[in-house]
């Protein structure tokens, strides 16, 4: 169950990608809904907000050892039957995959969901990121609501 999750979303990640690239020009927008998302296409060199902006090599290897990180909890949790923290690393590693392959391939990352927040123009991301920000916040979360329970 947990590998097919961390599959759908390598599924979803490279097909939303390549459906955005066949359709938009780099930096072409669709606003969908008007102030508020758009669909935007461009390339991302770095990390989140662009940081390390032209470090693929760097952005790769530490992507690898948090891939290898991921998977040791993932074995871990799934040996102890913890379903959330399964779930939630499960995505986590579906987005890393995601990204990488971008990297891997392309030198870049294909990003396409751009939304205004309260006037804040965010960062433009893609499937993958949600992905592991979503993992992030379920992990998060989890541990929170587990320290309670102990407590």
């Amino acid at each position: 169950m947990y590998i097919a999750l961390m599959i759908l979303v390598v599924v979803v990640d490279q097909l939303t990608k390549y459906i955005v690239q066949a359709r938009l020009p780099l930096y072409g927008a669709i606003e969908v809904i008007p102030g508020f998302f758009s669909l935007t296409y461009v390339h991302n060199t770095g990390a989140a907000w662009s940081i390390l902006s032209g470090q693929q090599l760097f952005l790769i290897l530490v992507s690898l050892v948090e891939m290898a990180v991921l998977t040791w909890f993932l074995i871990k949790y799934m040996k102890e039957k913890n379903t959330i923290y399964c779930v939630a690393l499960s995505l986590m590693l579906g987005g890393a995959i995601g990204n990488l392959i971008d990297r891997v391939t392309l030198h870049y990352v294909r990003d396409f969901l751009d939304f205004i927040i309260f006037g804040y123009d965010f960062p433009v991301f893609n499937v993958a990121d949600s992905a592991l920000c979503i993992g992030v916040g379920i992990l998060f979360l989890a541990m929170i609501l587990e320290e309670k329970k102990h407590a």
